[in-house]
C-alpha cells in the first residue's frame, strides 16, 4: 500500500507503549496494531486527531506517501 504508518516512530519519541497509547485514543490494542502495522484499509479523522492529540503531533508525522512498485501491482 503507498501509505505507510509511522506511529511506531513516534512511540518512540513519547516513550510510550503501545497499550498506553490505546488506553489514550480509546481503541483497542489490536486495531492500534492493525493501523501500526500497515493493515488498516481506512482510518477515522476522529481517531487519527485523537492519535495526534496524545501524541503531540501532526498527521503528517503519522502517515506519509509512498510510491509503489511497478512489480507490486
Amino acid at each position: 500500500m503507498p501509505i505507510a504508518v509511522d506511529i511506531d516512530v513516534m512511540l518512540a519519541k513519547r516513550k510510550m507503549s503501545v497499550g498506553e497509547l490505546a488506553d489514550r485514543v480509546g481503541i483497542t490494542p489490536a486495531n492500534l496494531a492493525v493501523l501500526k502495522n500497515g493493515r488498516a484499509k481506512a482510518v477515522r479523522f476522529a481517531t487519527l486527531a485523537a492519535l495526534c492529540e496524545v501524541l503531540e503531533c501532526q498527521p503528517g508525522d503519522l502517515l506519509r506517501w509512498e510510491a509503489e512498485d511497478a512489480t507490486d501491482g
